[in-house]
């Protein structure tokens, strides 16, 4: 399963590290001067989460920006107050 929300389609951004060397002018310095850069990868923050999809509970890997934006809904952890009687008026 790839590294990528459900929801929202986040997923690993690359991007740059600069690394400075040097005194800042502010300080009385010549300046900062970049002396190198390295790729680096941005990750989200992603959660496996059981959620309802199309009325099914299954397994869903999420961002937790999806979380709190309240797009992932769960299926309840219990049936309460389900008998078998009730079943039964289910069915039949």
């Amino acid at each position: 399963m790839p590294r990528v929300c459900f929801f929202t389609g986040r997923r690993t951004q690359v991007g740059r590290k600069t690394h400075y060397r040097g005194k800042p002018k502010y300080l009385g310095g010549i300046g900062l001067n970049i002396s190198g850069t390295s790729k680096r990868k941005f990750k989200p923050n992603l959660q496996t989460v059981r959620a309802m999809v199309d009325g099914k509970s299954v397994w869903i890997k999420v961002s937790t920006k999806a979380i709190k934006m309240g797009l992932v809904v769960k299926p309840l952890k219990r049936k309460y107050g389900y008998t078998r009687l009730q079943k039964l008026a289910a069915q039949g």
